[in-house]
Protein backbone atom coordinates (compact mmCIF):
# COMPACT_ATOMS: atom_id res chain seq x y z
CA UNK A 1 0.00 0.00 0.00
CA UNK A 2 1.37 3.41 -1.01
CA UNK A 3 1.68 6.38 1.32
CA UNK A 4 -1.32 8.00 -0.43
CA UNK A 5 -3.42 4.89 0.18
CA UNK A 6 -2.36 4.75 3.84
CA UNK A 7 -3.25 8.41 4.31
CA UNK A 8 -6.72 7.94 2.82
CA UNK A 9 -7.33 4.77 4.84
CA UNK A 10 -6.30 6.58 8.02
CA UNK A 11 -8.61 9.54 7.33
CA UNK A 12 -11.63 7.30 6.83
CA UNK A 13 -10.89 5.14 9.87
CA UNK A 14 -10.39 8.21 12.03
CA UNK A 15 -13.88 9.41 11.05
CA UNK A 16 -15.78 6.10 11.15
CA UNK A 17 -13.64 3.76 13.23
CA UNK A 18 -12.75 0.20 12.25
CA UNK A 19 -16.29 -1.16 12.54
CA UNK A 20 -17.42 0.33 9.22
CA UNK A 21 -14.81 -1.63 7.27
CA UNK A 22 -15.42 -5.19 6.09
CA UNK A 23 -12.27 -5.57 4.02
CA UNK A 24 -9.55 -3.38 2.51
CA UNK A 25 -7.47 -4.19 -0.57
CA UNK A 26 -5.22 -2.57 -3.15
CA UNK A 27 -5.78 -3.66 -6.74
CA UNK A 28 -3.29 -4.20 -9.56
CA UNK A 29 -3.27 -0.57 -10.70
CA UNK A 30 -2.65 0.66 -7.15
CA UNK A 31 -6.16 1.83 -6.28
CA UNK A 32 -7.41 1.19 -2.75
CA UNK A 33 -10.78 -0.58 -2.35
CA UNK A 34 -12.90 -0.36 0.78
CA UNK A 35 -15.62 -2.94 1.35
CA UNK A 36 -18.24 -1.38 3.61
CA UNK A 37 -21.67 -2.16 5.04
CA UNK A 38 -24.72 -1.02 3.10
CA UNK A 39 -26.09 0.91 6.08
CA UNK A 40 -22.97 3.12 6.11
CA UNK A 41 -22.67 3.84 2.40
CA UNK A 42 -24.47 7.20 2.34
CA UNK A 43 -22.51 8.60 5.30
CA UNK A 44 -19.20 7.43 3.82
CA UNK A 45 -19.90 8.91 0.37
CA UNK A 46 -21.03 12.23 1.85
CA UNK A 47 -17.84 12.33 3.92
CA UNK A 48 -15.63 11.58 0.91
CA UNK A 49 -17.33 14.19 -1.26
CA UNK A 50 -17.88 17.06 1.18
CA UNK A 51 -16.07 16.65 4.48
CA UNK A 52 -12.69 15.03 3.91
CA UNK A 53 -9.69 17.22 3.11
CA UNK A 54 -9.05 17.30 -0.65
CA UNK A 55 -12.45 15.72 -1.32
CA UNK A 56 -13.48 13.15 -3.92
CA UNK A 57 -15.81 15.45 -5.81
CA UNK A 58 -16.54 13.33 -8.91
CA UNK A 59 -18.48 10.09 -9.12
CA UNK A 60 -16.34 8.66 -11.89
CA UNK A 61 -18.35 5.46 -12.22
CA UNK A 62 -20.98 3.32 -10.52
CA UNK A 63 -21.46 -0.30 -11.50
CA UNK A 64 -22.14 -3.82 -10.26
CA UNK A 65 -20.49 -7.26 -10.35
CA UNK A 66 -22.33 -10.59 -10.27
CA UNK A 67 -19.97 -12.52 -8.00
CA UNK A 68 -21.87 -15.81 -7.85
CA UNK A 69 -19.62 -17.75 -10.26
CA UNK A 70 -16.36 -16.21 -9.12
CA UNK A 71 -13.69 -18.63 -7.86
CA UNK A 72 -10.75 -16.44 -6.79
CA UNK A 73 -12.16 -14.30 -3.99
CA UNK A 74 -9.01 -13.99 -1.87
CA UNK A 75 -10.16 -12.46 1.44
CA UNK A 76 -13.15 -10.69 -0.04
CA UNK A 77 -16.43 -10.93 1.89
CA UNK A 78 -19.07 -13.46 0.98
CA UNK A 79 -21.30 -11.75 -1.55
CA UNK A 80 -23.59 -12.56 -4.48
CA UNK A 81 -23.50 -9.07 -6.01
CA UNK A 82 -21.15 -6.15 -5.38
CA UNK A 83 -22.03 -2.49 -5.93
CA UNK A 84 -18.91 -0.54 -6.93
CA UNK A 85 -18.54 3.24 -6.54
CA UNK A 86 -15.43 4.77 -8.14
CA UNK A 87 -14.67 8.30 -6.93
CA UNK A 88 -12.12 10.83 -8.16
CA UNK A 89 -10.31 13.53 -6.20
CA UNK A 90 -8.73 16.14 -8.45
CA UNK A 91 -6.87 17.76 -5.56
CA UNK A 92 -5.25 14.45 -4.62
CA UNK A 93 -5.05 13.19 -8.21
CA UNK A 94 -6.33 9.93 -6.80
CA UNK A 95 -9.23 7.49 -7.18
CA UNK A 96 -10.88 5.26 -4.61
CA UNK A 97 -13.38 2.42 -4.89
CA UNK A 98 -16.09 1.83 -2.32
CA UNK A 99 -17.72 -1.60 -2.53
CA UNK A 100 -20.90 -2.88 -0.93
CA UNK A 101 -21.65 -6.65 -0.80
CA UNK A 102 -25.24 -7.76 -1.41
CA UNK A 103 -27.09 -11.06 -1.20
CA UNK A 104 -29.42 -12.24 -3.98
CA UNK A 105 -32.33 -12.24 -1.53
CA UNK A 106 -31.90 -8.54 -0.73
CA UNK A 107 -30.83 -6.59 -3.81
CA UNK A 108 -31.50 -3.06 -2.67
CA UNK A 109 -29.40 0.04 -2.05
CA UNK A 110 -30.10 3.62 -0.97
CA UNK A 111 -30.00 5.98 -3.93
CA UNK A 112 -27.18 8.55 -3.91
CA UNK A 113 -28.80 10.90 -6.44
CA UNK A 114 -29.02 13.48 -3.65
CA UNK A 115 -25.21 13.37 -3.36
CA UNK A 116 -24.28 13.26 -7.05
CA UNK A 117 -26.66 14.22 -9.84
CA UNK A 118 -24.72 11.92 -12.16
CA UNK A 119 -25.74 8.88 -10.09
CA UNK A 120 -29.18 8.96 -11.72
CA UNK A 121 -28.33 7.16 -14.96
CA UNK A 122 -25.69 4.95 -13.36
CA UNK A 123 -28.21 3.61 -10.84
CA UNK A 124 -30.78 3.07 -13.58
CA UNK A 125 -28.19 1.12 -15.56
CA UNK A 126 -27.39 -1.15 -12.59
CA UNK A 127 -31.12 -1.67 -12.04
CA UNK A 128 -31.57 -2.51 -15.74
CA UNK A 129 -28.56 -4.81 -16.09
CA UNK A 130 -28.52 -6.48 -12.64
CA UNK A 131 -31.92 -5.88 -11.03
CA UNK A 132 -30.69 -3.91 -8.01
CA UNK A 133 -33.36 -1.64 -6.51
CA UNK A 134 -32.19 1.86 -5.53
CA UNK A 135 -34.56 3.18 -2.92
CA UNK A 136 -35.33 6.87 -3.23
CA UNK A 137 -34.37 7.12 -6.90
CA UNK A 138 -36.54 9.74 -8.67
CA UNK A 139 -37.31 7.57 -11.73
CA UNK A 140 -35.99 4.03 -11.45
CA UNK A 141 -36.71 2.36 -14.78
CA UNK A 142 -34.83 0.57 -17.53
CA UNK A 143 -32.45 2.78 -19.45
CA UNK A 144 -30.75 0.62 -22.11
CA UNK A 145 -33.14 -2.31 -22.58
CA UNK A 146 -36.80 -2.05 -23.71
CA UNK A 147 -39.30 -1.70 -20.88
CA UNK A 148 -40.77 -5.09 -21.81
CA UNK A 149 -37.43 -6.92 -21.58
CA UNK A 150 -37.41 -10.01 -19.40
CA UNK A 151 -34.41 -10.53 -17.12
CA UNK A 152 -31.24 -8.59 -16.41
CA UNK A 153 -28.60 -9.07 -19.14
CA UNK A 154 -25.36 -8.76 -17.12
CA UNK A 155 -26.34 -11.39 -14.61
CA UNK A 156 -24.41 -14.58 -15.14
CA UNK A 157 -27.50 -16.71 -15.76
CA UNK A 158 -28.71 -14.45 -18.58
CA UNK A 159 -28.01 -15.89 -22.02
CA UNK A 160 -25.24 -14.37 -24.11
CA UNK A 161 -26.29 -15.47 -27.59
CA UNK A 162 -29.66 -15.28 -29.35
CA UNK A 163 -29.35 -19.00 -30.19
CA UNK A 164 -29.57 -19.80 -26.47
CA UNK A 165 -33.26 -18.88 -26.30
CA UNK A 166 -36.37 -19.83 -28.22
CA UNK A 167 -37.06 -18.14 -31.57
CA UNK A 168 -38.80 -14.80 -31.23
CA UNK A 169 -42.54 -14.80 -31.89
CA UNK A 170 -44.60 -11.61 -31.71
CA UNK A 171 -47.91 -12.71 -30.24
CA UNK A 172 -51.02 -10.52 -30.12
CA UNK A 173 -50.51 -10.09 -26.38
CA UNK A 174 -46.89 -8.97 -26.82
CA UNK A 175 -47.93 -6.60 -29.61
CA UNK A 176 -50.42 -4.90 -27.28
CA UNK A 177 -47.75 -4.57 -24.59
CA UNK A 178 -45.27 -3.03 -27.01
CA UNK A 179 -47.85 -0.62 -28.43
CA UNK A 180 -48.81 0.44 -24.91
CA UNK A 181 -45.14 1.10 -24.13
CA UNK A 182 -44.85 3.31 -27.21
CA UNK A 183 -47.72 5.55 -26.09
CA UNK A 184 -46.39 8.83 -24.77
CA UNK A 185 -47.36 9.57 -21.18
CA UNK A 186 -45.82 12.86 -19.95
CA UNK A 187 -46.21 11.90 -16.29
CA UNK A 188 -43.80 8.98 -16.75
CA UNK A 189 -41.09 11.49 -17.65
CA UNK A 190 -41.84 13.74 -14.70
CA UNK A 191 -43.59 16.29 -16.93
CA UNK A 192 -46.70 18.28 -16.08
CA UNK A 193 -49.19 18.92 -18.87
CA UNK A 194 -49.86 22.58 -18.06
CA UNK A 195 -48.64 25.57 -16.10
CA UNK A 196 -50.75 28.20 -14.35
CA UNK A 197 -51.27 30.21 -17.51
CA UNK A 198 -50.91 27.79 -20.44
CA UNK A 199 -50.64 24.23 -21.67
CA UNK A 200 -47.24 22.74 -22.46
CA UNK A 201 -46.43 21.21 -25.83
CA UNK A 202 -44.48 17.99 -26.10
CA UNK A 203 -42.17 17.33 -29.03
CA UNK A 204 -40.45 14.11 -29.99
CA UNK A 205 -36.99 14.83 -31.46
CA UNK A 206 -35.56 11.65 -32.91
CA UNK A 207 -34.63 8.86 -32.85
CA UNK A 208 -34.48 9.45 -36.63
CA UNK A 209 -33.21 13.02 -36.78
CA UNK A 210 -30.00 14.31 -38.40
CA UNK A 211 -29.27 16.55 -35.41
CA UNK A 212 -29.05 13.60 -33.04
CA UNK A 213 -26.24 11.95 -35.06
CA UNK A 214 -27.70 8.49 -34.64
CA UNK A 215 -30.48 6.76 -32.77
CA UNK A 216 -31.19 9.13 -29.90
CA UNK A 217 -34.65 10.23 -28.79
CA UNK A 218 -35.14 13.56 -27.04
CA UNK A 219 -38.52 14.21 -25.44
CA UNK A 220 -39.01 17.98 -25.17
CA UNK A 221 -41.41 19.87 -22.94
CA UNK A 222 -42.00 23.26 -24.55
CA UNK A 223 -43.58 26.52 -23.48
CA UNK A 224 -43.99 28.24 -26.81
CA UNK A 225 -40.52 27.99 -28.36
CA UNK A 226 -38.70 27.75 -25.03
CA UNK A 227 -37.48 24.43 -23.64
CA UNK A 228 -38.93 23.75 -20.20
CA UNK A 229 -37.33 20.32 -19.93
CA UNK A 230 -35.75 17.64 -22.07
CA UNK A 231 -35.37 13.93 -21.36
CA UNK A 232 -32.87 11.90 -23.43
CA UNK A 233 -33.93 8.34 -24.23
CA UNK A 234 -30.96 6.11 -25.02
CA UNK A 235 -30.40 2.41 -25.63
CA UNK A 236 -31.32 2.20 -29.32
CA UNK A 237 -27.67 1.43 -30.10
CA UNK A 238 -27.10 -0.97 -27.20
CA UNK A 239 -25.32 -4.15 -28.35
CA UNK A 240 -24.17 -5.68 -25.08
CA UNK A 241 -20.49 -4.75 -25.38
CA UNK A 242 -19.80 -5.53 -21.72
CA UNK A 243 -21.47 -8.93 -22.06
CA UNK A 244 -19.32 -9.60 -25.13
CA UNK A 245 -16.24 -8.73 -23.08
CA UNK A 246 -17.11 -11.55 -20.70
CA UNK A 247 -17.68 -14.02 -23.54
CA UNK A 248 -14.68 -13.32 -25.76
CA UNK A 249 -11.09 -14.11 -24.82
CA UNK A 250 -8.85 -11.31 -23.61
CA UNK A 251 -7.35 -11.10 -27.08
CA UNK A 252 -10.40 -11.57 -29.30
CA UNK A 253 -12.30 -8.76 -27.54
CA UNK A 254 -9.89 -6.17 -28.95
CA UNK A 255 -11.84 -5.66 -32.24
CA UNK A 256 -15.06 -5.13 -30.27
CA UNK A 257 -13.53 -2.15 -28.48
CA UNK A 258 -13.09 -0.32 -31.81
CA UNK A 259 -16.87 -0.18 -32.14
CA UNK A 260 -17.53 1.60 -28.83
CA UNK A 261 -16.34 5.10 -29.71
CA UNK A 262 -16.30 4.14 -33.38
CA UNK A 263 -14.60 7.43 -34.31
CA UNK A 264 -11.74 6.85 -31.85
CA UNK A 265 -10.20 3.81 -33.55
CA UNK A 266 -7.18 2.38 -31.76
CA UNK A 267 -7.68 4.72 -28.80
CA UNK A 268 -10.38 2.28 -27.68
CA UNK A 269 -7.81 -0.53 -27.85
CA UNK A 270 -5.43 1.49 -25.69
CA UNK A 271 -7.90 2.04 -22.83
CA UNK A 272 -8.69 -1.68 -22.77
CA UNK A 273 -5.13 -2.97 -23.13
CA UNK A 274 -3.64 -0.73 -20.45
CA UNK A 275 -5.95 -2.41 -17.93
CA UNK A 276 -5.21 -5.90 -19.27
CA UNK A 277 -1.48 -5.23 -19.08
CA UNK A 278 -1.79 -4.02 -15.49
CA UNK A 279 -3.57 -7.26 -14.60
CA UNK A 280 -0.92 -9.36 -16.32
CA UNK A 281 2.11 -7.35 -15.20
CA UNK A 282 3.25 -6.78 -18.79
CA UNK A 283 5.81 -4.07 -19.55
CA UNK A 284 5.34 -2.64 -23.03
CA UNK A 285 8.56 -1.84 -24.98
CA UNK A 286 9.33 1.83 -25.50
CA UNK A 287 8.98 1.64 -29.28
CA UNK A 288 5.51 0.11 -28.96
CA UNK A 289 4.51 2.83 -26.49
CA UNK A 290 5.51 5.62 -28.86
CA UNK A 291 3.76 3.93 -31.79
CA UNK A 292 0.61 3.68 -29.69
CA UNK A 293 0.75 7.36 -28.78
CA UNK A 294 1.32 8.38 -32.39
CA UNK A 295 -1.59 6.35 -33.73
CA UNK A 296 -3.90 7.44 -30.90
CA UNK A 297 -3.23 11.11 -31.57
CA UNK A 298 -3.86 10.59 -35.28
CA UNK A 299 -7.27 9.22 -34.37
CA UNK A 300 -7.88 12.13 -32.00
CA UNK A 301 -7.47 14.45 -34.98
CA UNK A 302 -9.66 12.23 -37.17
CA UNK A 303 -12.42 12.22 -34.55
CA UNK A 304 -12.25 15.97 -34.02
CA UNK A 305 -12.45 16.53 -37.78
CA UNK A 306 -15.71 14.57 -37.91
CA UNK A 307 -17.01 16.64 -35.01
CA UNK A 308 -15.99 19.94 -36.62
CA UNK A 309 -17.62 19.23 -39.97
CA UNK A 310 -20.88 17.89 -38.56
CA UNK A 311 -21.01 20.64 -35.91
CA UNK A 312 -20.86 23.28 -38.63
CA UNK A 313 -23.49 21.37 -40.60
CA UNK A 314 -25.81 21.31 -37.57
CA UNK A 315 -25.52 25.10 -37.44
CA UNK A 316 -26.38 25.52 -41.12
CA UNK A 317 -22.90 25.71 -42.69
CA UNK A 318 -22.72 22.94 -45.29
CA UNK A 319 -19.29 23.32 -46.93
CA UNK A 320 -16.99 22.48 -43.97
CA UNK A 321 -18.16 18.87 -43.66
CA UNK A 322 -16.72 18.11 -47.11
CA UNK A 323 -13.38 19.71 -46.28
CA UNK A 324 -13.00 18.05 -42.88
CA UNK A 325 -13.98 14.61 -44.17
CA UNK A 326 -11.49 15.01 -47.01
CA UNK A 327 -8.69 15.67 -44.50
CA UNK A 328 -9.90 12.74 -42.42
CA UNK A 329 -9.37 10.57 -45.50
CA UNK A 330 -5.73 11.64 -45.50
CA UNK A 331 -5.43 10.20 -42.00
CA UNK A 332 -7.19 6.99 -43.06
CA UNK A 333 -4.74 6.59 -45.94
CA UNK A 334 -1.92 6.63 -43.38
CA UNK A 335 -3.76 4.33 -40.96
CA UNK A 336 -4.55 1.79 -43.67
CA UNK A 337 -0.94 1.83 -44.92
CA UNK A 338 0.33 1.11 -41.40
CA UNK A 339 -2.36 -1.23 -40.05
CA UNK A 340 -4.17 -2.60 -43.10
CA UNK A 341 -7.56 -1.11 -42.10
CA UNK A 342 -9.18 2.31 -41.82
CA UNK A 343 -11.78 3.16 -39.18
CA UNK A 344 -11.53 0.01 -37.08
CA UNK A 345 -8.02 -1.37 -37.41
CA UNK A 346 -8.00 -3.21 -34.01
CA UNK A 347 -4.25 -2.99 -34.37
CA UNK A 348 -3.01 -2.74 -30.82
CA UNK A 349 -2.15 -6.01 -29.08
CA UNK A 350 -1.57 -7.21 -25.54
CA UNK A 351 2.00 -6.06 -24.92
CA UNK A 352 2.41 -3.87 -27.99
CA UNK A 353 1.13 -3.61 -31.55
CA UNK A 354 0.38 -6.16 -34.28
CA UNK A 355 3.51 -5.53 -36.34
CA UNK A 356 6.26 -2.99 -36.84
CA UNK A 357 5.89 0.22 -38.78
CA UNK A 358 6.31 -0.25 -42.56
CA UNK A 359 8.97 1.44 -44.62
CA UNK A 360 8.11 5.02 -45.49
CA UNK A 361 5.78 5.53 -42.54
CA UNK A 362 7.65 8.59 -41.33
CA UNK A 363 7.46 10.46 -44.64
CA UNK A 364 3.73 9.78 -45.01
CA UNK A 365 2.96 11.08 -41.54
CA UNK A 366 5.37 14.01 -41.91
CA UNK A 367 3.53 15.11 -45.05
CA UNK A 368 0.28 15.18 -43.11
CA UNK A 369 1.80 16.97 -40.10
CA UNK A 370 3.24 19.64 -42.42
CA UNK A 371 -0.03 20.03 -44.32
CA UNK A 372 -2.54 20.18 -41.47
CA UNK A 373 -1.69 23.40 -39.52
CA UNK A 374 -2.75 25.71 -42.34
CA UNK A 375 -5.96 23.73 -42.76
CA UNK A 376 -6.78 24.20 -39.08
CA UNK A 377 -6.28 27.92 -39.55
CA UNK A 378 -8.67 27.86 -42.51
CA UNK A 379 -11.27 25.95 -40.49
CA UNK A 380 -10.94 28.38 -37.61
CA UNK A 381 -11.50 31.36 -39.92
CA UNK A 382 -14.28 29.66 -41.89
CA UNK A 383 -16.26 28.23 -38.97
CA UNK A 384 -15.43 29.57 -35.53
CA UNK A 385 -14.88 33.17 -36.61
CA UNK A 386 -18.11 33.20 -38.59
CA UNK A 387 -20.45 35.70 -36.91
CA UNK A 388 -23.50 33.45 -37.28
CA UNK A 389 -21.69 30.50 -35.71
CA UNK A 390 -20.55 32.71 -32.83
CA UNK A 391 -24.09 34.03 -32.35
CA UNK A 392 -25.34 30.44 -32.17
CA UNK A 393 -22.73 29.23 -29.66
CA UNK A 394 -21.34 32.04 -27.48
CA UNK A 395 -23.12 31.94 -24.12
CA UNK A 396 -25.13 28.85 -25.13
CA UNK A 397 -25.15 25.68 -23.04
CA UNK A 398 -23.09 27.16 -20.22
CA UNK A 399 -22.02 25.17 -17.18
CA UNK A 400 -19.49 25.80 -14.42
CA UNK A 401 -16.52 23.74 -13.26
CA UNK A 402 -18.45 22.62 -10.17
CA UNK A 403 -21.45 21.54 -12.25
CA UNK A 404 -19.22 19.69 -14.69
CA UNK A 405 -17.54 17.73 -11.90
CA UNK A 406 -20.85 16.93 -10.23
CA UNK A 407 -22.21 15.50 -13.49
CA UNK A 408 -19.04 13.54 -14.36
CA UNK A 409 -17.97 15.70 -17.31
CA UNK A 410 -14.44 15.09 -18.61
CA UNK A 411 -12.37 16.05 -21.63
CA UNK A 412 -12.96 19.29 -23.58
CA UNK A 413 -16.23 19.91 -21.71
CA UNK A 414 -14.44 20.06 -18.37
CA UNK A 415 -11.51 22.05 -19.71
CA UNK A 416 -13.88 24.60 -21.29
CA UNK A 417 -14.78 25.71 -17.75
CA UNK A 418 -11.16 26.77 -17.19
CA UNK A 419 -10.12 23.60 -15.34
CA UNK A 420 -6.81 22.29 -16.70
CA UNK A 421 -7.31 18.54 -16.26
CA UNK A 422 -6.02 16.07 -18.84
CA UNK A 423 -5.15 12.46 -17.99
CA UNK A 424 -2.18 12.62 -20.36
CA UNK A 425 -0.64 15.23 -18.04
CA UNK A 426 -2.07 14.27 -14.66
CA UNK A 427 -1.73 10.49 -14.94
CA UNK A 428 0.58 9.79 -17.86
CA UNK A 429 0.31 6.46 -19.65
CA UNK A 430 2.21 4.76 -22.47
CA UNK A 431 5.17 7.12 -22.05
CA UNK A 432 3.18 10.29 -22.88
CA UNK A 433 5.02 12.09 -20.06
CA UNK A 434 8.07 12.30 -22.37
CA UNK A 435 6.24 14.56 -24.82
CA UNK A 436 5.84 18.32 -24.79
CA UNK A 437 2.33 19.66 -25.38
CA UNK A 438 -0.07 22.15 -23.82
CA UNK A 439 -3.55 21.71 -22.37
CA UNK A 440 -5.97 24.26 -23.87
CA UNK A 441 -8.65 25.60 -21.53
CA UNK A 442 -11.63 27.92 -21.90
CA UNK A 443 -13.13 30.61 -19.72
CA UNK A 444 -16.91 30.57 -20.11
CA UNK A 445 -17.85 26.89 -20.24
CA UNK A 446 -20.12 27.45 -23.25
CA UNK A 447 -20.53 25.72 -26.61
CA UNK A 448 -18.10 28.13 -28.26
CA UNK A 449 -15.29 27.44 -25.79
CA UNK A 450 -15.76 23.70 -26.19
CA UNK A 451 -15.31 24.21 -29.92
CA UNK A 452 -12.18 26.36 -29.62
CA UNK A 453 -10.57 23.79 -27.35
CA UNK A 454 -10.98 20.98 -29.88
CA UNK A 455 -9.33 23.05 -32.62
CA UNK A 456 -6.38 23.71 -30.32
CA UNK A 457 -6.28 20.05 -29.26
CA UNK A 458 -5.70 19.09 -32.90
CA UNK A 459 -2.72 21.44 -33.00
CA UNK A 460 -1.32 19.88 -29.83
CA UNK A 461 -1.83 16.40 -31.27
CA UNK A 462 0.21 17.46 -34.30
CA UNK A 463 2.99 18.53 -31.90
CA UNK A 464 2.96 15.12 -30.25
CA UNK A 465 2.98 13.28 -33.59
CA UNK A 466 5.92 15.39 -34.79
CA UNK A 467 7.87 14.36 -31.70
CA UNK A 468 7.03 10.73 -32.42
CA UNK A 469 8.45 11.10 -35.93
CA UNK A 470 11.61 12.79 -34.67
CA UNK A 471 12.23 10.48 -31.73
CA UNK A 472 10.87 7.06 -32.64
CA UNK A 473 12.99 4.64 -30.59
CA UNK A 474 14.45 1.43 -31.99
CA UNK A 475 13.66 -1.95 -30.46
CA UNK A 476 10.77 -4.36 -30.22
CA UNK A 477 7.20 -3.52 -31.16
CA UNK A 478 5.82 -6.14 -28.77
CA UNK A 479 6.66 -7.39 -25.30
CA UNK A 480 8.35 -10.79 -24.96
CA UNK A 481 6.12 -11.55 -21.96
CA UNK A 482 4.52 -15.00 -22.49
CA UNK A 483 1.03 -13.53 -22.12
CA UNK A 484 1.62 -11.01 -24.92
CA UNK A 485 0.26 -13.14 -27.75
CA UNK A 486 1.21 -14.28 -30.24
CA UNK A 487 5.03 -14.44 -29.91
CA UNK A 488 7.08 -13.09 -32.75
CA UNK A 489 7.33 -15.52 -35.65
CA UNK A 490 11.12 -15.81 -35.62
CA UNK A 491 11.10 -17.09 -32.04
CA UNK A 492 8.49 -19.78 -32.73
CA UNK A 493 10.90 -21.29 -35.24
CA UNK A 494 13.71 -21.55 -32.68
CA UNK A 495 12.31 -23.19 -29.53
CA UNK A 496 9.41 -25.52 -28.82
CA UNK A 497 8.24 -23.70 -25.68
CA UNK A 498 7.53 -20.53 -27.63
CA UNK A 499 5.74 -22.52 -30.32
CA UNK A 500 3.54 -24.15 -27.66
CA UNK A 501 2.82 -20.75 -26.12
CA UNK A 502 1.85 -19.51 -29.57
CA UNK A 503 -0.47 -22.47 -30.13
CA UNK A 504 -2.19 -22.23 -26.74
CA UNK A 505 -2.43 -18.45 -26.91
CA UNK A 506 -4.04 -18.42 -30.34
CA UNK A 507 -6.37 -21.34 -29.53
CA UNK A 508 -7.56 -20.26 -26.09
CA UNK A 509 -6.09 -16.84 -25.45
CA UNK A 510 -3.84 -15.88 -22.53
CA UNK A 511 -4.72 -16.83 -18.96
CA UNK A 512 -4.65 -13.52 -17.09
CA UNK A 513 -3.97 -13.71 -13.32
CA UNK A 514 -6.91 -13.02 -11.02
CA UNK A 515 -7.43 -9.47 -9.84
CA UNK A 516 -8.86 -6.21 -11.12
CA UNK A 517 -7.55 -3.04 -12.72
CA UNK A 518 -8.69 0.15 -14.43
CA UNK A 519 -6.48 2.71 -16.18
CA UNK A 520 -8.32 5.88 -17.34
CA UNK A 521 -7.09 7.58 -20.50
CA UNK A 522 -7.79 10.90 -22.21
CA UNK A 523 -9.86 9.67 -25.15
CA UNK A 524 -11.27 11.78 -27.96
CA UNK A 525 -14.44 12.77 -26.11
CA UNK A 526 -13.26 12.63 -22.49
CA UNK A 527 -12.08 10.04 -20.02
CA UNK A 528 -12.49 6.42 -21.10
CA UNK A 529 -11.61 3.40 -18.95
CA UNK A 530 -12.13 -0.35 -18.81
CA UNK A 531 -12.68 -1.73 -15.33
CA UNK A 532 -11.63 -5.36 -15.76
CA UNK A 533 -12.03 -8.18 -13.26
CA UNK A 534 -10.15 -11.43 -13.89
CA UNK A 535 -10.97 -14.74 -12.26
CA UNK A 536 -7.76 -16.30 -13.53
CA UNK A 537 -9.25 -17.45 -16.83
CA UNK A 538 -8.99 -16.92 -20.57
CA UNK A 539 -11.69 -14.24 -20.59
CA UNK A 540 -12.75 -11.37 -18.37
CA UNK A 541 -15.06 -12.13 -15.46
CA UNK A 542 -16.43 -8.57 -15.55
CA UNK A 543 -15.79 -5.98 -18.26
CA UNK A 544 -17.09 -2.57 -17.31
CA UNK A 545 -16.70 0.16 -19.95
CA UNK A 546 -16.75 3.68 -18.51
CA UNK A 547 -17.39 6.00 -21.44
CA UNK A 548 -17.42 9.81 -21.46
CA UNK A 549 -20.53 10.22 -23.67
CA UNK A 550 -22.80 8.43 -21.16
CA UNK A 551 -22.05 11.01 -18.48
CA UNK A 552 -22.15 13.93 -20.90
CA UNK A 553 -25.58 13.13 -22.37
CA UNK A 554 -27.06 12.89 -18.88
CA UNK A 555 -26.27 16.58 -18.33
CA UNK A 556 -28.20 17.71 -21.42
CA UNK A 557 -31.43 18.70 -19.58
CA UNK A 558 -29.55 21.00 -17.20
CA UNK A 559 -27.78 22.96 -19.94
CA UNK A 560 -30.77 23.09 -22.33
CA UNK A 561 -33.55 24.52 -20.14
CA UNK A 562 -34.61 28.00 -21.15
CA UNK A 563 -33.12 27.75 -24.64
CA UNK A 564 -34.87 27.07 -27.94
CA UNK A 565 -34.75 24.02 -30.22
CA UNK A 566 -32.09 25.56 -32.55
CA UNK A 567 -29.99 26.21 -29.44
CA UNK A 568 -30.47 22.58 -28.40
CA UNK A 569 -28.92 21.40 -31.68
CA UNK A 570 -25.95 23.70 -31.12
CA UNK A 571 -25.54 22.32 -27.58
CA UNK A 572 -25.73 18.73 -28.87
CA UNK A 573 -23.19 19.44 -31.58
CA UNK A 574 -20.73 21.06 -29.17
CA UNK A 575 -21.07 18.06 -26.85
CA UNK A 576 -19.46 15.72 -29.44
CA UNK A 577 -21.04 12.45 -28.37
CA UNK A 578 -21.18 9.06 -30.07
CA UNK A 579 -24.25 6.88 -29.55
CA UNK A 580 -22.29 3.63 -29.35
CA UNK A 581 -20.15 5.31 -26.69
CA UNK A 582 -23.32 6.01 -24.69
CA UNK A 583 -25.14 2.71 -25.20
CA UNK A 584 -22.24 0.29 -25.57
Amino acid sequence: MTDKNKKLSGEIKTRFGDSFLIYEEVTKEGMVNFWVHRKDITDILVFLKKKISQPFTMLYDLTCIDEREKSHRLNQPSTDFTIVYCLTSFDRNEDVRIKVPLKSSDLSMPSITSIWNSANWYEREVYDMFGVDFQGHPRLSRILMPQSWQGHPLRKEHYTRATEKEPFVLTDQMRKIEEANLKFKPEEYGFTRKSEDSDFMFLNLGPQHPGTHGLLRLVLQLHGEDIVNVVPEIGFHHRGAEKMGERQSWHTFIPYTDRVDYLGGVMNNLAYLLSVEKLAGIQVPERAQVIRIMMSELFRIASHLVWLGTFAQDLGQLSPVFYTFNDRERIFDIVSAITGARMHPAWFRIGGVAHDLPKGWNQAIQNFVSYMPRRLKEFENMILKNRIIKARTVGIGVFTKEEAIDWGITGPGLRATGFEWDYRKKRPYSGIEQFEFDIPTGKNGDSYDRSLIRIEEMRQSLRIIQQCINNMPAGDYKSDHPLAIPPRKEKTLQDIETLITHFVGVSWGPVIPSGEAMVPIEATKGSNAYYLVSDGGTSSYRSRIRTPSFAHMQMLPLISRGYTIPDLLAILGAMDFVLADIDR
